[in-house]
């Protein structure tokens, strides 16, 4: 059975709509499209099956399939949802305020049954950061964070919490992805000359001397960032400082913990903040753009050890596909909206190209295609979005239009192996889209019009890894060091050994025989000179022959031969 065509979902001030992905582009004729500009938030189940959207009146969720609808939840306000893993629970969260009338009903973190519209509990949830519970895979366990304390719920039984993780300070945690057994990430700031600590537990052992499977304490910390891999076993931390005696930025450190133990600090090959960092699906390996600009990116594997350097570049961006096998490394915000795609296992570049002004960057699920938009508010002026082929090639370009707006664009998501992996081609689809004009070109001042000026505006790119070995035999292994030393070797032995029954290529020229003394030491001197300069003369006609590029100076040496030879001669004579 073939797989569905990849749908995705627009929203701005022409309403909301659904859009079918490659190859027609056409509007979903049987999704009635929602209207004006009420609707502020919209989401996919995470299997792709249903799609929620609040219109400024309601929550509607209808299927993906035939688009009837499942629930119409009386939520006018929502500026959040969220569905649990199976899609069959949906939170919705909107902006907390007091019901003076009845305090009660101030909750603003609504939990509801998909199917029955049930509403399962009603929480207080003020701030928005952090504000969506965090369930499992498998929707045994759900967590949310409160004040000093981690709540978890089993089997979607919202009435009582079954544990609790109590840390004083508690700014933030994740739930890891995978199957049972599960783990959770905690992260409190330091605090009176405490360090900030990020601590790995196994639900639900939460208490005991052996409660802590691993920590990581760091005292230079204002806030941090952590990311599971995919398979819930290794964690990263970032994190950073307000400010530093070297950036008014502040500093970013990287580390890496995993569920036995294990911890390391990750090693980052230039100065400057880390922009991105991403887990490889396979969970095997991630990467990070960090440095300041042009930004350096490199491949780590478990071990925290550098396995591929992509070199340098406009980058501030790393986004993996579904499968791994490609990775796009971009430069987006200030930057002029640089992809470069990478083939994962053969460590090569596929395309580089670029999508200046994008906002806006997903893979699609199906790992082949992607999509770049300007949105607002970030760009009010050329909203619009683009779907591009990785080899760089750019298939649909849809403009808003004049005085409207996009806000979002977002493919709908897919369960794992809707999609097969496709083999990596390095030779561009066909489009008949054509590429937007590029931008005029850099302003220069009139002194310097029409001539051949450059200058650096930060220093030079690096070259990848690949690219330095070929560059520069001592950037190699010595493995890859000494099978080249062998290569080269061998075809030495067999040039000498070729040369040695076959006549010179170069025709034999005998050495000018010793010019016999005149008695005169000075006269000598002169004709030993004059003899030495005819000499090179010599070799620099044989140059010539040969195809070499002879310089001035050498061209004149050439032209003096006549005089030279008169010169000796009258020498010799007198």
């Amino acid at each position: 059975m073939a797989a569905p065509i990849p749908t995705f979902a627009l929203r701005g001030t022409e309403g909301t709509c659904l859009v079918e992905g490659p190859p027609s582009y056409s509007t979903k004729a049987t999704f009635k499209r929602c209207e004006g500009k009420a609707c502020k938030v919209m989401a996919f189940s995470p299997d792709g099956s249903l799609f929620a959207w609040c219109n400024g009146e309601s929550v509607e969720i209808v299927t993906t399939t035939d688009f009837k609808q499942v629930q119409k939840l009386d939520k006018p306000k929502t500026m959040g949802l969220e569905f649990s893993p199976s899609g069959s629970l949906l939170a919705t969260w909107e902006p907390y305020a007091v019901n003076k009338n009845d305090p009660g009903m101030s909750s603003n973190l609504n939990i509801w049954d998909v199917k029955s519209g049930n509403l399962l509990r009603s929480l207080n949830q003020k701030k928005h950061g952090g504000w969506q519970p965090q369930w499992s895979d498998d929707e045994k366990i759900c967590t949310r964070n409160v004040t000093n304390e981690i709540q978890c719920f089993e089997n979607n039984n919202f009435e009582s919490i079954a544990n609790k993780l109590h840390l004083q300070n508690l700014a933030e945690f994740q739930l890891a992805s995978g199957p049972a057994p599960y783990h959770l990430a905690a992260y409190v700031p330091g605090n009176k000359g405490q360090p900030a600590f990020v601590r790995v537990y196994r639900y639900p052992e939460f208490s005991g001397p052996n409660a802590v499977l691993a920590n990581k304490s760091v005292f230079k910390c204002d806030k941090a960032e952590m990311y599971w891999n995919k398979k819930g076993t290794s964690l990263l931390i970032l994190t950073a400082t307000e400010t530093s005696a070297g950036s008014y930025y502040g500093d970013n450190s990287l580390y890496y913990i995993d569920v036995k133990g294990t911890s390391s600090m990750v090693p980052l090959g230039k100065n400057g903040p880390v922009y991105s960092l991403q887990w490889n699906p396979n969970s095997q390996e991630f990467c990070a753009v960090y440095g300041y600009m042009p930004a350096k990116a490199t491949l780590y594997n478990l071990k925290c050890e550098p396995v591929f350097d992509f070199g340098t570049g406009p980058r501030n961006t790393v986004a993996y596909n579904a499968h791994g096998n490609i990775v796009c490394l971009a430069g987006f915000g200030n930057l002029r909206g640089n992809l470069e795609f990478w083939d994962t296992k053969q460590k090569k570049q596929i395309k580089q190209t670029e999508a200046s002004d994008s906002t806006v960057f997903e893979w699609c699920p199906d790992g082949v295609h992607f999509l770049t938009a300007t949105t607002a508010p970030r760009l009010r002026v050329g909203n619009g979005y683009k779907v591009w082929h990785y080899t760089g090639t750019l298939l649909h370009h849809y403009s808003a239009p004049k005085d409207s707006e996009l806000w979002e664009a977002k493919w709908q998501s897919a369960p794992q192996g809707l999609y097969k992996e496709q083999a990596v081609t390095y030779r561009a689809v066909e489009s008949t889209v054509v590429q937007p004009a590029t931008k005029a070109a850099a302003y220069r001042p009139p002194g310097a019009r029409g001539q051949a000026v450059s200058f650096k505006v930060h220093e030079e790119d690096e070259l990848p890894s690949n690219a330095k070995q070929q560059a520069n035999p001592e950037n190699m292994s010595k493995a890859a060091l000494k099978n080249k030393k062998k290569r080269e070797a061998k075809a030495k032995a067999k040039e000498e050994q070729g040369s040695a029954g076959a006549a010179p290529s170069r025709p034999f020229t005998a050495p000018a025989p010793a010019a016999a003394s005149t008695g005169d030491p000075e006269k000598d001197k002169k004709i030993k000179n004059l003899t030495k300069k005819l000499q090179q003369i010599e070799k620099l006609k044989e140059d010539q022959k040969a195809g070499k590029q002879l310089e001035k100076n050498q061209l004149e040496k050439l032209n003096s031969e006549t005089t030279l030879r008169k010169e000796l001669e009258d020498l010799r004579l007198s």
